[in-house]
């Protein structure tokens, strides 16, 4: 089954609003955030697990851009201290019948690497997208080990597998994981 990810316009409209801990501040991302953001991106290790590993290359990251900015549902995730960029990621494929939404498009620099910031705005995120929705999801590639061990420490439940095209993408291999806001207790 192919699948292709896109912007619909069933968002709440209210799937922007700034999150912050004391660990990460997550703002809607905004057009000028490009150059900041492709800095932390351009690192070809971030993707070397992913389905498409080519997103360090500028050409490729400007179709991600693009994608993200269209969503009306991406972060910029920011160092709650330093205002240092951490890296992004956004909901997406609201469903307001099936009350689900994914978080996915997620990637955070190295530096920030096994230091608790993806815990930190994950669960900002999924407590946020719990006000709206009963299932959060996540596409995570078939061959992406390292995310697939994080999404699992979040106790997320693989729930199936499809193809999926990333905006401007060719279809890829995904995992279809699950949490649902009955079983969600936080990190």
């Amino acid at each position: 089954m192919n699948k292709k990810i896109q912007s619909t316009n069933t968002n709440p409209p209210d799937l922007q609003l700034v999150l912050e801990n004391e660990l990460v501040k997550l703002v809607p991302l905004q057009e000028g955030d490009f150059q900041r953001l492709y800095a932390v991106a351009s690192d070809p290790l971030i993707w070397e697990q992913h389905p498409n590993k080519d997103r360090y290359k500028r050409d490729v990251f400007e179709s991600f851009f693009k994608g993200a900015m269209e969503s009306g549902g991406a972060y910029l995730i920011l160092n709650k201290d330093s205002g240092e960029v951490v890296g992004s990621s956004r909901y997406y494929d609201f469903d307001q019948e099936k009350k689900q939404v994914f978080i996915g498009y997620t990637f955070v620099g190295r530096k920030f690497w096994g230091q608790g910031y993806n815990p930190a705005f994950k669960q900002l995120m999924i407590d946020y997208a719990f006000q709206f929705a009963d299932q959060v999801m996540f596409h995570i590639g078939a061959e992406n080990v390292r995310s697939q061990m994080a999404i699992g420490r979040l106790n997320a439940l693989k729930v199936g597998e499809e193809e999926v095209a990333y905006y401007g993408e060719t279809p890829k291999k995904n995992f279809v994981y699950q949490i649902s806001k009955q079983d969600w207790s936080g990190i």
